[in-house]
């Protein structure tokens, strides 16, 4: 009974590592690992050991047997990544070996943000005997874009906040909420308590359309955290009352919230959405969500999961315009994922219309204005894998514009910051290309940039609190100041003094 990988998950290794047969590609010593979109298991070698369901932190592999009816597409597609030869596996490298402090009192660590990076950065730390780890969240509810970036009809998704719980919940590990260092605590004073602090505070900003009347158009980032509750988006208003939305980028966000716009509300009733989310939905007049790509189908940002996901919403239609599906002799050259990708389009030319609402892939197209009638777009056509302006035009009207063309990352206070990639500058997480920022670490985001899944935050967090515990053990840390608990009286006298709105 082969087991099945069923989502677009983390990359982090732990299911390769688990695995007694090496039926897991691709590996991290293969050229390809990096750049997967998911892992997927040999049928004809995996022997139904389950190790790798124990290890996957986000409960992405599941036997055959018990995959939901929108999973069993998931069984062919782990398949066909074996019908063409692999090259020979080289060796896998061992796990590397436990961490270990070298004398002295434990590390006691700071975490600001609490998101997954943060949270796996904690689990990393909390290996090491005696460690102290206190993560610092500015928000009243905890795990970041975990919570409040995923949509609400993919609860297996959100289930890693179950894991997080369990981190949390560790002896050595507290979680300091409605705390927002630079306002009620520097992040001097959190070196004056311990010997780091990693900052773990993502990529908050999203980048913004370059177009006469950007500032009309909202953001994807900002639609998802309104139907999630988030208290910074809570207020937000959107205009559903025209019968066409249009979102700018294909990526995994931009489905996700074309499909909240597309869907039947009743479907959605019985998940987390926030209730003043679910009553405009209720009274949405939005008939057709038009996602809109620069370049062609086989550049599609969106993942084969995410795909599988809007085509099994029932009640919604998918259609294709502007592209050819066809690639031609290339298709042999293309990544696995995007041959699917492909072949999953292709098949919408024949299905009939099945629902009230349509989503539209619309390709090769690029904004050029936006209006208070919609979106005038540029045709363009792929010159060397560049989108390129035709010189046409092609106007769509809508009463919701959105753009998702992703996330940057903003300047945190007392750090060296790349405006360009929206990161601080580091060193395999430790801060500074040069000299380094004494007791300053990153993680996630803010490390590497907004790329990845949420369990790619694990392997990124091993290695910074590796770095992290390779300068404990060089005595390059300071020790801490003040004493434990301390923290918590600074905390409770700043609680009793108003804060600035």
């Amino acid at each position: 009974m082969p087991h099945v990988v069923t989502q677009s998950c983390c990359n982090d290794a732990s299911c390769v590592h688990a695995c007694p047969v090496n039926c897991i590609h691709p590996t991290p010593d293969e050229p390809d690992f990096h750049t997967a979109e998911m892992l997927y298991i040999d049928p004809a070698t995996c022997v139904d050991c389950g190790a790798c369901v124990s290890a996957c932190p986000v409960g992405a592999i599941l036997p055959h047997t018990k995959l939901a009816d929108e999973q069993l597409p998931f069984l062919p597609l782990n398949a066909d990544f074996y019908r063409e030869p692999r090259p020979p596996a080289p060796l896998l490298a061992p796990k590397p070996p436990p961490l270990r402090v070298r004398g002295g009192e434990p590390p006691r660590v700071a975490i600001v943000g609490s998101g997954p990076a943060a949270m796996f950065a904690a689990d990393e730390l909390l290996t090491v005997p005696g460690a102290r780890v206190e993560v610092f969240e500015r928000l009243t509810v905890p795990y970041g874009l975990a919570r409040t970036g995923v949509a609400p009809d993919h609860p297996k998704t959100r289930q890693v906040t179950d894991l997080f719980d369990r981190i949390s919940a560790q002896d050595g590990c507290r979680l300091f909420l409605g705390v927002e260092v630079g306002r009620d605590v520097t992040h001097e004073e959190l070196l004056e308590h311990h010997h780091a602090v990693i900052y773990a505070v993502g990529a908050s900003s999203d980048r913004r359309l370059d177009v006469p009347g950007a500032d009309l158009a909202g953001t994807a980032t900002e639609f998802v955290a309104w139907y999630n509750g988030h208290p910074d988006h809570a207020h937000r208003t959107y205009d559903l009352s025209h019968r066409r939305a249009v979102i700018v980028g294909n990526g995994n966000v931009a489905l996700d919230v074309a499909r909240v716009l597309a869907s039947d509300p009743e479907r959605l009733a019985g998940t987390d959405i926030a209730p003043a989310a679910l009553r405009a939905l209720r009274g949405s007049r939005i008939e057709e969500v038009v996602v809109a790509g620069r370049r062609g189908p086989a550049q599609s940002a969106f993942t084969v999961a995410e795909l599988r996901g809007l085509l099994d919403t029932p009640g919604i239609d998918v259609a294709i315009e502007g592209a050819d599906l066809d690639p031609g002799p290339d298709e042999a050259s293309l990544p696995h994922s995007t041959v699917h990708k492909l072949r999953m389009l292709r098949e919408l030319d024949g299905r009939a219309p099945s629902g009230r609402r349509r989503v539209t892939l619309r390709y090769l197209v690029s904004p050029e204005r936006i209006t208070r009638d919609g979106v005038e777009f540029a045709r363009t056509e792929l010159v060397g894998g560049r989108a390129v302006p035709t010189g046409e035009t092609e106007p769509v009207e809508a009463g919701l514009v959105l753009s998702s063309i992703g996330y940057h990352g903003r300047p945190v206070p007392g750090l060296p910051f790349d405006a360009a990639t929206g990161t601080v500058p580091n060193v395999a997480g430790r801060v500074g290309t040069g000299e380094p920022v004494a007791g300053a670490y990153v993680v996630g985001w803010i490390k590497r940039g907004p790329t990845g899944f949420i369990g790619t935050n694990k392997s990124c967090a091993r290695e910074t609190v590796r770095t992290l515990v390779d300068d404990f053990n060089e005595h390059r840390l300071p020790a801490p100041k003040a004493s434990p608990g301390a923290l918590d009286r600074l905390l409770s006298s700043r609680r009793e003094v108003p804060q600035p709105a």
